[in-house]
């Protein structure tokens, strides 16, 4: 079936929306819609040029017999802006707000459209990167990992606080906990990681950093290497905190139990990002 270009161009986008990160053969192309090379490349351009002017993302262009095209994700800067800012808006809701300072979050992590928005922005911040996998822990982080993973076009692992016997054998370890100095354990499936793996760790909430620490102490069991560091919010009240290079689009920078005020701002994303 031959295809006119203005089709060519809608499915030609919407493969590649939906294939981050795999690299596409001009020939794959060719044959899916019975034209020439040519053709298909001008339509590459076309499509190149609207991503980059609008802040989609990129394609970039592998040469050679085994190469092709492959979409990296991006977003406006300016979009971002306005999503976090909306963001801190509704966390700043005085009904968010939990005995010890934390935030009620369930109902947003909920939200297919904000988690998705959030997945994306953290992925444009790493899409340069080399990220083999994305890692959370269970259970409030599952939703914004998955995000991530979809624009990155990785798996997912979960750690886990117990032992599953669906999991096989574990690898476990004893951490410390930034907050509250407990000792607690983490499990992690042998089967779910490979060695060697770069490993974008995402989550919801970091207040002094200790769960994610213990995160990258359980990859050096699988000699694995940490790609980044990501979270949704992080408390800027903690004394110690545990992680340094890390990302963060909000920041919880006080709250008053009393007055049910909680008070919010953009995070160090912006700080350590280039967007445009």
């Amino acid at each position: 079936m031959k295809f006119r270009r203005s089709e060519r161009l809608v499915d030609m986008t919407n493969f590649l929306l939906e294939h981050p990160g795999q690299l596409v053969s001009l020939t794959f192309f060719s044959e899916r819609y019975s034209s020439a090379k040519s053709s298909i490349s001008e339509d590459l351009s076309i499509i190149k040029e609207t991503f980059e002017t609008r802040g989609i993302g990129s394609l970039h262009t592998v040469p050679g017999a085994a190469g092709g095209v492959r979409y990296v994700v991006g977003i406006p800067r300016e979009e971002a802006f306005s999503f976090i800012d909306e963001m801190c808006g509704i966390i700043a809701s005085p009904e968010r707000l939990l005995p010890g300072g934390y935030l009620y979050m369930t109902d947003i992590l909920g939200q297919p459209q904000i988690v998705n928005k959030v997945g994306r922005i953290i992925a444009a911040a790493f899409s340069e990167k080399k990220v083999d996998v994305i890692m959370t822990m269970a259970t409030k982080g599952i939703p914004l990992a998955y995000a991530v993973a979809n624009y990155l076009n990785v798996p997912v692992v979960i750690v886990r606080r117990d032992n599953k016997v669906t999991e096989g054998s574990t690898v476990s370890i004893n951490y410390v906990s930034g907050s509250s100095k407990r000792i607690q354990t983490m499990v992690l499936s042998k089967r779910s990681l490979a060695e060697g793996s770069n490993v974008l760790i995402v989550d919801d909430f970091m207040k002094a950093g200790g769960t994610i620490n213990g995160m990258v102490s359980l990859l050096e069991e699988f000699n694995a290497s940490v790609a980044g560091i990501s979270v949704l919010v992080e408390s800027e009240r903690s004394e110690e905190r545990l992680v340094d290079n890390y990302l963060s689009l909000i920041t919880l920078s006080g709250v008053d139990e009393k007055d049910k005020k909680i008070n919010v701002s953009r995070g160090n994303y912006f700080f350590k990002t280039s967007l445009k």
